[in-house]
């Protein structure tokens, strides 16, 4: 799959509104996973995936090609969806309108967090943030595409 159009920050806002999860449980983070995988796997994509509930990883996933590594960017790109409740694309495109190095102005180390696309939150109907979803292996606007794909789905949207 590659995204087509380049995403905006208010194309990403909107997004991240129309997918807020009605509930969220162990088994919705199992069927989000698979999801991502399966359409992964159907497009022979190298990536890893993982689905976290708050910053405990509950289902993760590596399809061949990806490496260990992929579960790094992942887990950064996790950081940054707990820390600011936005996907990670949105900060990353925030910070190139605004014209700043992420890291630096937030203080954050670059080992623990990355401003990439392909991380997304969950956030349940009301805005209470339970989660994060991360994609990790394909450009960064094609890690996010798979998650919102997914989602979309998943929500029948």
């Amino acid at each position: 799959m590659m995204h087509s159009s380049k995403p905006t920050i208010e194309s990403v806002k909107a997004e991240e509104a129309a997918l807020q999860v009605p509930t969220f449980h162990y088994d919705f983070a199992w069927t989000l996973g698979s999801l991502i995988r399966q359409k992964a796997a159907e497009g022979k994509q190298p990536v890893a995936v993982e689905v976290r509930h708050g910053n405990d990883v509950v289902f993760a996933t590596l399809l061949p090609g990806a490496t260990i590594d992929n579960f790094g960017w992942a887990r950064r790109k996790c950081a940054v969806v707990h820390r600011f409740h936005r996907s990670s694309l949105r900060v990353r495109l925030e910070a190139e309108a605004k014209g700043y190095d992420f890291n630096a102005k937030f203080g954050l180390p670059v080992t623990d967090y990355v401003a990439s696309g392909g991380g997304f939150p969950l956030i349940l109907q009301g805005g209470t943030l339970v989660g994060s979803v991360a994609v990790s292996g394909l450009p960064d606007i094609d890690d996010h595409a798979l998650i919102v794909e997914s989602l979309r789905e998943l929500l029948s949207i």
